[in-house]
């Protein structure tokens, strides 16, 4: 049961013939600026769904009902279903890092965009490169069957099971208006469909352990044009609100190397850093021949000893 006050949306009135009385009951259109007097009047006594999910039915306590419009998101289909691919995980796979600007600004929030943190929780394992793999996002502790929420509006690109998905286990994937895409990833289940409209805040899975995941988590990621970037440079997930409204994202953030805290001098230098692959035969000593540096810098740069053994298919930062 849901009482007056609750619904102050835009909405549209029709007459209708109401069961078992012997009179119709009409209600004329009612403008937004006379809603709440006239809801002062009225007791809403239940809602109901209907075929489309941003349309409800109000029912009222005069035995009268009328349509409410929870408002459905405006995409701009000028340029948002360029590179859309339905099956494949990445989308824009032909856009190089070198064919993106300097910088870009976007646009997060405004009076038609929203916002919702996807799960609030401190980040467990951020932006980085860990281990022998890149780690494209931030990972966030959860409860398996834990609610996970579109953080802006958009359009699902993906909904898809750990058959399609690989390490991402049940994946959704979100386009947004202003060109970023967002991922849920390691979900217990999918509520979402491809190609449905989402607004921010709306439910789109339940937390999981599914996919490449030891314990149950959210992965989520930010992606501009195919490339990922720090998810915290927009989002303080541990207060579950965006760091700005406006958010000028900048080439050299799509380095793994590049996280939210460093200066853009740090963050400029970092994604110049050179890294080698280590091979068989590789020594301390040879690699800053090759690269024109010390074994001392190499050192401080990756944080080990000059004794440090080497293994294949380790990554060093040389220069």
């Amino acid at each position: 049961m849901k009482r007056r006050g609750i619904f102050l949306l835009t909405f549209i009135i029709i007459t209708i013939q109401v069961s078992g009385q012997n009179k119709n009951h009409t209600r004329d259109t009612i403008s937004h600026r006379d809603s709440l007097s006239y809801f002062e009047e009225l007791l809403v006594i239940d809602t109901l769904d209907t075929d489309d999910k941003f349309t409800k039915i109000i029912l009222y306590d005069d035995y009268t009902w009328a349509y409410f419009d929870l408002g459905r998101p405006v995409i701009d289909t000028a340029e948002f279903f360029d590179s859309w691919e339905g099956t494949g995980v990445h989308s824009f796979r032909d856009v190089k890092l070198s064919d993106l600007p300097e910088e870009v600004d976007l646009l997060l929030i405004d009076s038609l965009n929203g916002f919702c943190v996807p799960y609030q929780q401190k980040v467990g394992s951020g932006f980085k490169f860990r281990r022998t793999r890149e780690h494209k996002g931030v990972d966030l502790s959860l409860k398996t069957g834990d609610t996970i929420r579109a953080a802006f509006n958009g359009v699902v690109r993906l909904s898809e099971g750990t058959r399609r998905t690989g390490g991402y286990g049940n994946l959704v994937v979100i386009r947004h208006p202003n060109g970023l895409e967002t991922y849920y990833a390691h979900l217990s289940k999918r509520i979402v469909d491809s190609g449905e409209v989402v607004k921010a805040g709306e439910v789109i899975g339940l937390g999981g352990n599914t996919g490449r995941s030891n314990g149950p988590h959210l992965h989520f990621e930010t992606r501009y044009k195919g490339h990922p970037f720090d998810p915290q440079r927009i989002i303080d997930f541990e207060k579950g609100v965006l760091r700005d409204s406006l958010f000028t994202l900048k080439k050299h953030y799509f380095s793994i190397y590049s996280h939210w805290g460093q200066t853009d001098e740090e963050s400029l230098a970092a994604s110049q850093r050179i890294i080698h692959t280590i091979k068989s035969g590789d020594t301390l000593g040879a690699l800053a021949i090759r690269y024109g540096t010390t074994v001392r810098r190499i050192c401080q740069l990756n944080g080990i000893s000059s004794n440090k053994i080497l293994r294949i298919g380790q990554r060093l930062i040389v220069r």
